[in-house]
């Protein structure tokens, strides 16, 4: 039986760390509903929205009833930096699967965000990707707050580019933009845990 030398067990060591953080890279999300955060908007034929517009409306799409897509206009014309999707299935229970699932792919969140009776249960998840780019996932699941849309809902975003594009919006644009609304629903879509899952 060979028997590892100190040098043996730090190149075990340090190859374990490489290929732990060569996972853990993998499994930060950039997706969720099948729109990809850094994606053109105009990657999404099948949404209906407006150039004068930053966010888009999207109806029964991929099993969520539905979202707002938020992309620049200034520092990141046209790039994704909010994705904001309302699950069609607005039952605690499906909330508690989709925590765990979540739980499962993404591990233990980073924030509990709800309040303390039972009304709100918002979970949040930070990450860093290769690129170095904040990434924050959050769950919600609202009971009855006025406030917040009632159901479950997934919110995905990168907050610095986010926070970029308002600093360039003010220096260079000042202007107020107007918000609008799709009229027409769209057809829906059938859909699966792979929509549901951000990846």
């Amino acid at each position: 039986m060979k028997i590892l030398t100190f040098p043996g067990i730090m190149f075990l060591s340090l190859l374990f760390l490489v290929l732990a953080g060569t996972a853990s890279a993998q499994e930060i999300p950039h997706e969720v509903g099948g729109f990809v955060l850094g994606s053109n908007v105009t990657d999404y034929p099948d949404i209906e929205y407006s150039n004068f517009l930053k966010e888009v409306v999207v109806y029964n799409w991929n099993g969520f009833e539905k979202g707002i897509i938020s992309y620049g206009i200034c520092e990141f014309p046209g790039e994704i930096v909010k994705i904001k999707l309302k699950y069609a299935d607005s039952s605690k229970s499906f909330f508690e699967t989709l925590l765990k699932k979540y739980k499962e792919k993404y591990g233990k969140p980073d924030e509990w965000k709800g309040d303390s009776f039972g009304i709100l249960h918002i979970w949040k998840w930070k990450f860093v990707d290769k690129e170095k780019n904040q990434i924050n996932l959050i769950l919600q699941h609202n009971t009855r707050n006025p406030n917040e849309n009632i159901g479950n809902m997934v919110k995905l975003y990168l907050p610095d580019r986010i926070a970029l594009e308002q600093l360039c919006f003010t220096k260079k644009c000042n202007i107020v933009e107007n918000m609008g609304e799709m009229m027409q629903h769209m057809t829906p879509k059938k859909s699966n845990w792979d929509y549901f899952i951000p990846k």
